[in-house]
């Protein structure tokens, strides 16, 4: 790492006392003090230096000096304005690399304001988390996202149920949404005790690729299908899917069991059903 992407910066504990920061619960913050973690954190993604990168909820900027140490450009959009003053700090420390939006990300066009190929990272507002997730999951693609990957901080649960497969009680549509056109793992584990003030919970950083969409299958046509067969997930597929038109002939064509619960249907019979939906609606 090149010195100058190293500036003499002082502790994130002095600099969370120099500004009166205290982690809002209703802002759902939790800050990450560890600077060696979140150096990991950052380099999760691969090589960043110039590469574009965008952020939600830097907070006093720790995982932001370790996104601008790589020498990835960053845009931060932070809703706290108590936190901005920190965050110019490294608008000055770091020129010409960090670009700080005031703001709710759920408010903001992350893809105008970051552009093409950019690296989300983020340590999430567990609030807010989920939400920008199946965004970013469901808009732009043609046939590819706006992003390059996405490495995102959640509650250990919300993390399982990104990765979940199928057969297990996390296996559900969040499960469908993240991995039918991108590669989704549990990249790291963090405990509890790194994060100021400590939440409740375990928490873990997923990372997610992106992959060309399956074709011939529509978006709204796989959520229709999978809102109605984990809606009522532990009903058999044949008493789930009864109210949705076609559903049930798709799983005849295809093969499939109506005898079957949702959990134990792959993304890619997921995928097979919503493609044929789509062919008869057409």
């Amino acid at each position: 790492m090149t010195t100058e992407l190293r500036p003499s910066l002082p502790p994130l504990r002095d600099v969370i006392a120099a500004h009166g920061l205290q982690a809002s619960k209703a802002l759902g913050q939790n800050f990450l003090l560890d600077e060696q973690l979140l150096d990991r954190i950052a380099a999760i993604p691969g090589p960043l230096k110039g590469e574009r990168a965008f952020e939600v909820g830097p907070g006093p900027g720790g995982l932001t000096r370790a996104i601008l140490r790589t020498g990835a450009r960053l845009v931060a959009v932070e809703r706290d304005s108590r936190c901005l003053p920190a965050l110019a700090e490294l608008e000055t420390a770091f020129p010409g690399q960090l670009r700080v939006i005031p703001g709710d990300a759920m408010e903001i066009d992350a893809r105008a304001e970051a552009g093409d190929g950019a690296h989300v990272i983020a340590n999430l507002p567990y609030n807010v988390g989920t939400a920008l997730l199946v965004g970013w999951l469901s808009a732009g693609w043609s046939p590819l996202p706006w992003w390059s990957s996405l490495t995102l901080m959640f509650q250990m649960e919300v993390a399982e149920r990104i990765v979940a497969k199928p057969g297990g009680d996390h296996y559900g549509r969040l499960a469908v949404l993240g991995q039918w056109r991108s590669d989704a793992r549990i990249a790291m584990k963090v405990h509890r005790s790194a994060f100021t003030p400590p939440p409740k919970v375990m928490s873990a950083v997923v990372h997610i690729t992106p992959k060309p969409a399956p074709e011939g299958v529509q978006l709204k046509h796989l959520e229709r299908l999978t809102a109605a067969a984990f809606g009522q997930r532990r009903k058999m597929l044949r008493q789930s899917l009864k109210g949705l038109p076609g559903a049930l002939d798709a799983l005849e064509a295809l093969g499939i069991d109506p005898q079957r619960r949702a959990e134990t249907v792959s993304v890619e019979e997921f995928v097979a059903a919503a493609r044929h939906l789509g062919e008869a609606a057409a």
